[in-house]
């Protein structure tokens, strides 16, 4: 990025930013924005001035149930890009002006649905030039969900037959081109209506799950992407060639799932995804080469961020909400 791109870096005039916090678990309107103290970045840490939020279902869940992060109040998002605004002692990566996008290490570094974040620096890369802030803050959740499934732990090879759970939604379009790009033969399920979405990602074989028993309709799968849980797990094992993976972002805690594909001579693991510099390099390369675009469903301001949690919870979106927030 040459000098006269560089974003400008502004100091901020007040000690408080907005944010969208909570007080109860409840519906999308229990979100509200208030007036916080302005993070300072510890050792180790960025200052990020937010201009775009990712949304994800794990936000809505928490929202609810609290999950991870028990009673409120608390900030959600994980999901960020913006503007470094400050370093902390021994960032080496980062200066203040750059452009980074990344995940907040979850699940107890939420805070992203805010004027400003701070977090590791090594939670970040740069951001590409060749998307906007938008396009960026709706990958890191959703696409390192896909990543460290397919990649690091599937370590899907080329000429593989890769099953896709819900592929049109936010976490499986972006694995439908990370599988792509790995060279691998994807199948997906998702509502007819979405088949030509996928095809122009690059699917190879679609099932509308609303019509056709995929269990009935595939075999011989490889790797089986889970994001949606239920009977679909224990049906998925059985479409599996035998020393098949099936990676499911659904963790229960309990080994029920690795005991049930033990005995059917495949593999079956539960993953949570992780905050990864490494990754977040690798989804940067994808996006730069244009290998990676996440679709956007929908854009929202702050204050109607429970538009986007609602219009989010009715499980109809094509791709990734975000909250635009500069």
């Amino acid at each position: 990025m040459s000098t006269a791109e560089t974003p400008e870096v502004t100091t901020p005039t007040s000690p408080t930013m907005r944010a969208v916090s909570q007080d109860v678990l409840g519906g999308p309107g229990v979100l509200k924005v208030v007036e916080r103290e302005r993070p300072v970045p510890g050792v180790s840490q960025l200052l990020v001035r937010v201009h775009a939020a990712g949304v994800n279902p794990t936000d809505w869940k928490h929202r609810e149930q609290g999950v991870f992060l028990g009673e409120p109040p608390f900030v959600l998002g994980w999901d960020v890009s913006g503007v470094v605004e400050a370093t902390g002692v021994g960032v080496t990566l980062f200066k203040p002006g750059d452009e980074v996008f990344g995940m907040l290490p979850y699940p107890h570094g939420a805070g992203s649905h805010a004027e400003y974040v701070t977090a590791p620096a090594r939670a970040f890369a740069h951001k590409p030039s060749q998307v906007d802030h938008v396009q960026a803050g709706a990958v890191p959740l959703a696409g390192l969900t896909a990543w460290q499934a397919l990649v690091d732990t599937a370590q899907v090879q080329p000429g593989q037959r890769v099953l896709i759970h819900a592929a049109a939604g936010g976490v499986g379009h972006l694995a439908v081109q990370i599988a792509k790009a790995r060279g691998a033969y994807v199948i997906g399920t998702a509502s007819a209506a979405k088949h030509d979405f996928l095809r122009g990602l690059g699917a190879d074989e679609l099932i509308d799950y609303r019509e056709t028993d995929f269990a009935e309709a595939v075999s011989d799968v490889d790797v089986v992407f889970d994001t949606i849980g239920g009977d679909s797990r224990s049906l998925s094992l059985r479409t599996l060639r035998p020393g098949g993976v099936l990676v499911s972002i659904l963790p229960t805690g309990t080994t029920e799932l690795a005991d049930e594909a033990e005995q059917l001579g495949v593999r079956g693991v539960e993953m949570a995804v992780e905050s990864d510099h490494a990754s977040m390099n690798a989804l940067a390369d994808l996006i730069a080469t244009g290998a990676l675009r996440a679709t956007i469903a929908g854009t929202f301001p702050l204050a109607e961020a429970a538009k986007a949690h609602e219009l989010g919870e009715t499980g109809r979106t094509t791709g990734k909400l975000v909250l635009v927030v500069r």
